[in-house]
């Protein structure tokens, strides 16, 4: 079977994460969903799409995404949870603003959405890039109920999931178009991130700023 490498002369950004994704499979892109749930190296809005493209080549499959995917982001969520439970909402804000991977402003956003809504925070805001996984710390350290927290994080996860795979999967069908495009999406992806760096960048010297301000 083709691989999406052998579509490319030059093997660039996005096709050796597409031949990574086929050599994981559907239980690894729910791995790497997990890992973007408790420290997010890349984002799910990168990783999913992308899955859902790749499956239209019959390695990875659409039910097999979603499933394993939306377990990742459960069982993500959950030691978030656990986290808040155990350590409390402020020494968890502060373990985890030292990985330098996870923003305070959005952290404090969490708390505040989850203070304001309750339940419903935790399955909407698995919808809410920024908030979708740093909720799951204010519930835990109010000890939300569990049940109803995993039922929240699952049904929430699991439309947002659907939803991104499903938006990649569609465009697998136009893959004879986008084909010829991967030199630009290349290009397209490394300005991504180095867009992302200097956004992280920025926000911490401010934040930094701010605080030498207070004191």
């Amino acid at each position: 079977m083709t691989t999406l490498a052998a579509t490319s002369r030059d093997g660039g950004l996005v096709v050796v994460a597409g031949d990574l994704l086929l050599a994981l499979g559907d239980a690894g892109v729910g791995a790497l969903v997990l890992l973007e749930t408790v420290v997010p190296p890349v984002p799910s809005e990168v990783i999913l799409p992308y899955a859902g493209y790749l499956a239209r080549q019959g390695r990875l499959t659409l039910a097999g995404l979603i499933a394993w995917s939306t377990v990742g982001s459960t069982v993500g969520a959950l030691l978030l949870y656990g986290l808040g439970a155990a350590v409390g909402l402020q020494r968890a804000t502060r373990l985890l603003a030292r990985t330098r991977l996870v923003d305070e402003d959005d952290l404090q956003r969490g708390t505040d959405r989850f203070h304001r809504h309750g339940a419903v925070s935790v399955l909407v805001g698995r919808l809410v890039p920024g908030v979708r996984s740093l909720i799951s710390i204010p519930a835990g350290a109010d000890r939300m109920h569990l049940g109803l927290f995993l039922l929240c994080t699952a049904v929430g996860s699991g439309a947002w999931n659907a939803a991104l795979i499903g938006l990649g999967a569609a465009l697998g069908t136009q893959r004879h178009r986008i084909d010829p495009y991967l030199d630009v999406l290349d290009a397209v992806v490394y300005s991504a991130f180095a867009l992302a760096v200097v956004v992280l960048v920025v926000r911490r010297r401010l934040r930094r700023r701010r605080t030498d301000g207070v004191d």
